[in-house]
């Protein structure tokens, strides 16, 4: 989608230095990926202590691949 927009010239060099991108466009769509990408961890993060486990439950073993099954 093509769009015209007036963006801080001093931010966009910012962006492309940091991103180590060689165009403007490059630059928006890293920041655009970026800020979704952080967006999304923090509602994960808002489900910190809101999930109950099974007075059993037993992660290590889920890791080791053991049958753990009820």
């Amino acid at each position: 989608m093509r769009t015209n927009i007036v963006i801080d010239d001093s931010l966009i060099e910012q962006v492309m230095s940091l991103a180590r991108v060689k165009t403007k466009r490059e630059a928006v769509n890293t920041a655009l990926h970026e800020y979704v990408l952080n967006r999304s961890r923090s509602k994960l993060s808002d489900l910190a202590g809101s999930i109950d486990f099974y007075d059993d439950y037993d992660y290590k073993a889920l890791r080791e691949g053991r049958n753990v099954s009820r």
